[in-house]
């Protein structure tokens, strides 16, 4: 179910006045949202609620044992074993096939020509993103950063909340659970407190985004280049890479935009997951402002259990290699996706060792910083938007065709690509400041001025509506 269509509307207006209808009923409302984000996942096929439910169940129980466990070393034990469930059921649905191919490519290189038997595998949506969510809770309840639940309920709900269950952001158990425990017999949210201007521009916003944006980027250029480089000269390479940029961003930024307004609808709050990351004056920064709940996600469970920043420099550059490395497979399983991993990890270990990670002062240094971070950012995304490798070699040589005339440079490509980078230096607090003046107007008008925005912009979208990008991670 797309957040962009009718399907998704009508589901959610249901959603919204049933869980608004039993917000002094804290159980029956958490039930009733568990049930209705099992329906919501189902929509692309019911099995997947099973794994849903399995992931669900395994975390509850770890995180059980863990806080009922006094024995460090068995908690250890514990935390170690349920990690490694999570993983394997992540290992086996998305990088079962890649290693088995990988595996035969190698035994055929070395002359064993035996062939490993392949299985035709469906990825289960979002199991990246639900995955990652089950190790962080029962790491932190090991490290003691949030208690165990003993609500069952509240975990199924936790795992399974559907505004971010399939593309993130990867939502904290530390955030999330306090929102929906009981007090005094009723839930966290009250209608009173809930941000719903704030949730209504984030969603008229996110399907700008989605809907102009990114769609028309990628049915007016970005598709087609990418589907033969070989055709195309370097200024049309150039502005297709742009384009994709701008794509990726307005796209996953979109989901992100929704997920947290149509949870701030119903009354629960999501930390943000973009912060303008094409204004970066360093590739540390970017990640500092790309994706922020997995690149957080990776710095806290990953990077610091690695050692972090303490044993030095050269292990720290270890350190953020392999964090890199496997932020990268994380995106796909694929060698492409490892090497884009392992460009972002060099270029963070060449700015720790030569201090380029750090801000400048002379304006006329940071606009240059943030132009060669952000062409950085195209040329590795290469990588992460062509297929194969063979497709991402011919379009880094297509660079060197300049006699070619331009077939994308039009005013419509153009207008596209600086609204797209716009959005990146916008004043900070604008969104904010636009929400309170929102909000002091009478909700009819909210709700008129919304419903016309969004008319507006399915009248002036292109036919269809496009999966998000990171459903297939």
């Amino acid at each position: 179910m797309l957040f962009p269509t009718l399907d998704f509307a009508l589901f959610f207006l249901v959603v919204f006045a049933a869980a608004w209808a039993l917000a002094d009923r804290a159980a029956q409302r958490k039930a009733f949202l568990v049930a209705a984000s099992y329906v919501f996942y189902g929509y692309w096929d019911w099995r997947f609620c099973l794994l849903l439910l399995a992931s669900s169940l395994l975390n509850y129980t770890a995180g059980r044992l863990i806080d009922g466990t006094p024995d460090p070393r068995r908690r250890r034990l514990i935390v170690g074993l349920a990690v490694a469930a999570n993983l394997a059921i992540l290992g086996f649905f998305k990088y079962f096939g890649f290693f088995v191919a990988s595996l035969n490519d190698l035994m055929f290189a070395v002359g064993l020509e035996r062939e490993l038997p392949f299985l035709e595998i469906i990825l289960p949506v979002g199991i990246s993103f639900f995955t990652f969510q089950g190790i962080s809770y029962v790491v932190d309840v090991h490290r003691g950063h949030v208690r165990a639940s003993r609500s069952l309920l509240d975990l199924l709900l936790y795992i399974s909340f559907f505004p971010q269950l399939v593309a993130g952001p990867i939502v904290r158990a530390s955030l999330f659970l306090p929102q929906i425990e009981n007090r005094d017999g009723r839930s966290g949210p009250r209608p009173d407190r809930v941000l719903a201007a704030t949730g209504l521009l984030l969603i008229t916003v996110g399907l700008f985004k989605k809907v102009i944006l990114a769609n028309y980027l990628a049915t007016e250029m970005v598709d087609e280049v990418f589907f033969d480089p070989y055709f195309y000269g370097s200024l049309d390479l150039v502005l297709a890479i742009w384009g994709y940029t701008l794509q990726i961003y307005c796209d996953f930024s979109a989901y992100s935009d929704i997920a947290i307004g149509v949870a701030a609808l119903l009354g629960y709050r999501f930390q943000r997951n973009f912060d303008q990351p094409y204004r970066s004056q360093s590739v540390r920064e970017f990640w500092r402002r790309w994706h922020i709940s997995l690149s957080t996600w990776l710095r806290d469970y990953v990077y610091v259990p690695l050692g972090g920043n303490r044993a030095g420099p050269g292990k720290t550059q270890r350190n953020l290699m392999a964090t890199m490395v496997l932020g990268g497979l994380w995106h796909g399983a694929a060698w492409n996706f490892v090497l884009w991993g392992a460009l972002h990890g060099l270029a963070m270990v060449a700015e720790h060792r030569f201090g380029w990670d750090r801000p400048a002062r002379a304006w006329w240094r940071q606009a240059l910083a943030i132009v060669l971070v952000f062409h950085f950012v195209c040329l590795t995304f290469i990588l992460f938007r062509a297929e194969t490798m063979e497709i991402a070699g011919a379009y880094f040589a297509g660079f060197l065709r300049v006699d070619q005339p331009a077939e994308f440079l039009t005013p419509f490509i153009a207008g596209l690509l600086i609204i797209g980078l716009a959005l990146h230096f916008i004043p900070r607090g604008t969104g904010d400041f636009v929400a309170r003046g929102f909000a002091r107007l009478p909700m009819p008008v909210q709700g008129a001025a919304v419903g016309v925005a969004i008319l507006a912009i399915d009248a002036w979208g292109p036919d269809g509506v496009a999966p998000f990008i990171y459903f297939q991670f």
